[in-house]
């Protein structure tokens, strides 16, 4: 069988890429400075290439001292606090060299550069345990380590772990892609056997052959299990930054796992998976952790403290690559939009698919009311509602859904009772252990396996309880607004819904009032990302957007279109446009790493981010971003059929199209209670009802009643969230390190 080509630069081209380039992306941090001791000083100038200065981990970091051309004759001294350091540089050019720094003590040291001449540079490094944290504060407990459920790429457990930080020693493995079984094989290097016959090869731009044998190295950062992957041949000398494998091409890609219900207080026992056959074939390293798989960790901010780490481990073993590209599916999709946009730099360039914005608003949103919708329809005001009329005010595709998204917002409910509906069901926890540790009337002080209390040191708590306080409100909202209006529902059925749909307490349990927002929850939910705000990193990252069509899904889906239009929106409200944001909607077919799918989706990113790597224009990135977008990548869909004819057409969310024909969005409750398409606000400002709302004719007493339901008001979408909050900027900590501490 022919095999993909590898192409890849030689070694020299990628360092000098790497190395002309590497300033072009570091966004401005105000309020913490930059990776540079003095970015202001050509000089003679340090550089924290595996991380940020202040965010070091495990006691190395990988540094770049430049000096001028005229300063090069000079004798240089290093020193790390006393110690002179100076013979552990490494020569890459006439005015450049690297060391990697190893054994720094916890807390701060400093970086001391010295020329002969009297030229000083210092930088500051602030180095925290491997077991972290370093910016999602407080790390939880219970946590249970898994290590010893972790299966490694050859088939055999990783190991028990040695301590309560969940530490496995590092491995190295070896596998091989079968030619004849097109399988990955354990390599097994022995000095009794020998090697297996059927290694496939790769090729690179040279015609050159290489084994498809893949090095993975396996170990624990942040108490997460990581996998790295990279073509590596054995019989060559083991990577470093400066001794680069020969079969890969200078380039990562990140990726991870989607899902949230059960991703509580555990390690995990699998990663988003490092042995993706096409895109190692291609050249690329590949690297992600069992806390980037959403179905083990539904929190976004210790998946990003997580990006940081393992990709900080990447390049103090492998070398800083060209780029980083995040990809990822549901729960994926999360991680690489928020860690894009709130710690920018991470990811040059993300491809995402079944996406949504975040898991903190409109996800979050449209289960709640559907779960409300649910319980109205059958347990409120039963025989009320046609199938259909209920459909029409849940605004989803199919009626399916509404119960099937109320049985996601079990991500909500901290109380698991096997005897309830499967609708009304709490969150799953996936650790046996955790079942006798759970919340309940008796111990209040047990686990909630909510979304909510996994992320309680953003969140914060309510006084005198561990419970975590919550950006989840309901207050004003016009259930089947949209259906009343174009005489789908009556008014009576519009009044009656919106009397009696009520709410939810903490422990998720329906009460009559609507249910209202922390609002210092939500204030925090906004000011640190964890609502997608798409105007911060995201702005000036290249998004490739796929998706299968779920809305019309026997049963229902929560991986419904809107949410990506939700996702383009907020990039349009925060940048005036959505430039860097391509989206393309497959059939019902799914979509492959073979071509024309994905394999081409990593092609054309690859273009996209090498031309902006090759930009050296005093232009903003965004600008960069948009200018070399390559012209063969735009917003597409494909015909629902094996011939997989591409139609290149704008999504809209509205509107008469050929791809809107074949794949129709579809709304959520909250829109047809008439949110804006962003679906980011929390808490709506209120006002009280008129007249004017309405397309149909409500009597006096009808309109008296109305006015009594509502006698707080009903939402303004118009003017915001009602905590008047917005995005606080990027590289926001929550601890332990201080630098850009939000709160």
């Amino acid at each position: 069988m022919s095999r993909p080509r590898l192409f890849k630069l030689p070694l020299f081209a990628i360092i000098v890429l790497v190395l002309l380039t590497a300033c072009s992306t570091e966004e401005t941090v105000i309020t913490a400075g930059t990776n540079f001791a003095d970015a202001s000083d050509a000089q003679l100038s340090l550089r924290a290439i595996s991380t940020k200065p202040w965010l070091v981990t495990g006691g190395d970091v990988l540094i770049e001292l430049r000096i001028t051309e005229n300063l090069s004759a000079q004798t240089l001294s290093l020193k790390l606090n006393d110690l002179d350091v100076s013979t552990q540089l490494v020569r890459v050019s006439s005015q450049l060299q690297q060391i990697l720094l190893s054994d720094l003590p916890l807390g701060d040291s400093v970086l001391r550069a010295e020329l002969s001449g009297g030229l000083t540079q210092q930088l500051r490094l602030t180095n925290y345990p491997i077991s972290g944290p370093i910016i999602s504060g407080e790390h939880e407990t219970p946590f249970f380590c898994q290590a010893s459920d972790f299966i490694t790429v050859t088939g055999a457990p990783l190991g028990p772990s040695t301590n309560s930080s969940c530490y496995v020693p590092t491995q190295v493995d070896y596998v091989y892609w079968s030619a004849d079984e097109e399988i990955f094989k354990p390599y097994v290097l022995a000095f009794d056997r020998l090697p297996p016959t059927d290694v496939a090869q790769v090729f690179d731009e040279s015609g050159d052959s290489i084994p498809f044998i893949v090095r993975v190295e396996t170990g624990v950062v942040n108490r997460a299990i990581y996998e790295i992957a990279i073509l590596h041949d054995p019989a060559e000398p083991a990577p470093t930054p400066w001794v680069t494998s020969a079969g890969w091409n200078g380039k990562l890609v990140y990726t991870h796992g989607g899902g949230c219900r059960s991703g509580w207080h555990q390690q995990g026992t699998s990663t988003g998976g490092v042995l993706r056959e096409g895109l190692l074939a291609r050249g690329y390293a590949l690297v992600s952790s069992s806390l980037n798989v959403f179905g083990q960790n539904c929190n976004d901010l210790l998946a990003s403290e997580t990006h940081i780490m393992v990709k900080e481990r990447f390049i103090e073993h492998y070398g800083e690559p060209v780029y980083t590209i995040a990809t990822g599916v549901s729960g994926g999709s999360y991680q690489s939009h928020q860690t894009a946009d709130n710690y920018p730099g991470v990811f040059d360039g993300i491809i995402v698919g079944l996406s949504f914005p975040d898991v903190t608003s409109a996800t979050i949103f449209t289960l709640a009311d559907a779960r409300l919708l649910h319980h109205y329809f059958n347990d409120v005001a039963p025989d009320t509602f046609s199938e259909e009329e209920q459909r029409l005010v849940s605004g989803f595709g199919v009626w399916d859904s509404i119960a099937n998204l109320a049985r996601g917002a079990a991500r909500l409910d901290p109380i698991f009772e096997p005897s309830a509906e499967l609708e009304q069901q709490g969150g799953e926890v996936s650790v046996t252990a955790l079942e006798a540790l759970r919340y309940d009337s008796i111990n209040q002080n047990g686990v909630r396996a909510t979304v909510y209390d996994h992320t309680a040191n953003v969140y914060g708590m309510v006084p005198g309880t561990r419970i975590a306080l919550r950006p989840l409100d309901n207050v004003g909202v016009q259930y089947g607004l949209a259906a009343l209006n174009d005489g789908s529902i009556t008014v009576r059925q519009f009044l009656d819904l919106n009397r009696d749909i009520g709410g939810f307490d903490r422990d998720l349990n329906h009460v009559p009032e609507r249910h209202q927002a922390d609002i210092e929850a939500a204030r925090s939910a906004i000011e640190s990302g964890r609502i997608l705000d798409g105007g911060a990193g995201l702005a000036a990252t290249p998004v490739i957007d796929y998706r299968s069509y779920m809305d019309a899904r026997e049963g229902g889906d929560i991986h419904m279109i809107v949410h990506q239009y939700s996702t383009r929106q907020r990039l349009m409200e925060a940048n005036g446009h959505a430039d860097n944001h391509v989206m393309q909607v497959g059939g019902r077919w799914g979509y492959t790493e073979a071509e024309p799918d994905l394999g081409n989706l990593f092609s054309e990113m690859d273009r996209w981010l090498m031309g902006i790597k090759g930009d050296f224009s005093d232009s903003e990135l965004a600008a960069k971003v948009k200018n070399h977008k390559p012209s063969t990548l735009d917003d597409a869909c494909w015909q629902n059929d094996d011939d997989r004819i591409k139609i290149d057409e704008l999504q809209t969310y509205s509107g008469v199209s050929d791809c809107n024909n074949l794949y129709p969005a579809y709304s959520t409750p909250r829109q047809v209670a008439g949110s804006p398409l962003a679906n980011d606000i929390v808490a709506c400002e209120l006002r009280p009802p008129g007249r004017f709302d309405y397309a149909v004719q409500f009597s006096e007493q009808e309109f008296a009643e109305l006015r009594e339901i509502f006698s707080a008001g009903v939402c303004d979408w118009s003017q915001g969230d009602r905590s008047g909050a917005s995005h606080q900027g990027v590289w926001k900590s929550f601890g332990p390190s201080p630098i850009n501490q939000l709160y």
